[in-house]
């Protein structure tokens, strides 16, 4: 398959393509080996991924001593 780019560095992905990932309206676009890679994404709100690690915090029964001290150690890892 051919994609042509346009003059204002414009790519129109072919049908065929775009039937593979019908919901996809983002991807991630990165060069690998030479090569233009296109991974799709999903994006969501910051409140409904904040709202889904609390719930997980909470089922986990983790205090906020727990999440402070895991926090800590990641930091130190860092380093």
């Amino acid at each position: 398959m051919l994609a042509k780019k346009t003059s204002k560095n414009q790519i129109t992905l072919p049908k065929e393509i775009v039937k593979a990932f019908p919901d996809a309206k983002y991807f991630d676009v990165s060069i690998r080996d030479n090569t233009i890679r296109l991974m799709p994404v999903k994006i969501t709100p910051v409140q409904s991924s904040l709202d889904s690690v609390r719930e997980k915090i909470k089922k986990l029964a983790l205090t906020e001593k727990d999440v402070g001290e895991a926090i800590q150690w990641a930091r130190s890892r860092k380093r």
